[in-house]
Parts: C-alpha cells; structure tokens; sequence
C-alpha cells in the first residue's frame, strides 16, 4: 500500500523504516529525483554513519563507517552497462555481508539481487513523495 510522505517528514520515515524491518538489507526503486539518496542519506544518519553520504554513480559502491566501526554499503547501478561488472567489484560478498546495504537502481541488476533485501518504491508526487514498503 501506498503512503504519502512530505520532505520534511522524511526522518520518521527512516526512523519507522529501520524500526519495523529486521533487514540491513535495502532496494530502493523510482525515477530520478524521487528521493532515493535523500532517504538513503537519512537511514545513514540513523545509523550513526561518520562518513559523507553522496550516491555513488560513477564508482557503484561507497563504503561507509559508523561511528561503532560497522560498515555499510551503498551502490547506485543507474550506470551500470553490464552485468558482468557486478562480479568485478564482488557484490555478492557485499550483499551476503552482515552489514546494512542499500541499493539504488536495483532494477539494472535483476535476478542478482539476492531474496531477503526490503524493497522500497518512491514517487515524487507534486509537492509530496509517496512510499510503498514490500518486505
């Protein structure tokens, strides 16, 4: 089901995203500009991440570090041109890790994407985004 967020909202949809999912493991679905950085970046603040939170486009992978030394991985597939690339830089010891991953674009992976990780679908609806959680 469909739920209507605002912007300003969006730290208690983290919040209640991390709250309510016994997963580290996230896939974050919607067009460009529908705000999958910007709550991936928040769920990051939640976690207590020390580093600077950017998408990682051009690189796929960011590692960051939070502030009890845990990892988390965040990976942005929008460019990613083959599929053979996922194998180069070791996704699946990434995504079978015990640390939280967050995946943009997960779609350009396909049948990659291992079962267990939380898909979130955003739109960006005039002056509001709308979310839909599958578990």
């Amino acid at each position: 089901m469909w739920q209507d967020y605002f912007l300003k909202d969006i730290d208690n949809v983290a919040l209640n995203i991390l709250k309510y999912s016994d997963s580290k493991k996230f896939a974050f679905y919607g067009d460009l500009g529908a705000g999958k950085t910007t709550l991936i970046t928040c769920l990051c603040n939640k976690i207590k991440v020390i580093d600077k939170v950017v998408s990682p486009t051009f690189t796929f992978i960011n590692e960051y570090l939070t502030k009890d030394n845990k990892k988390v991985y965040h990976f942005d597939f929008y460019r990613m041109e083959k599929k053979e690339e996922l194998y180069n830089i070791g996704c699946l010891d990434y995504f079978y890790s015990d640390y939280f991953c967050f995946i943009e674009w997960p779609e350009k992976i396909g049948d990659f994407l291992p079962s267990g990780f939380v898909k979130i679908y955003l739109k960006l609806h005039g002056d509001y985004r709308k979310i839909k959680i599958i578990k």
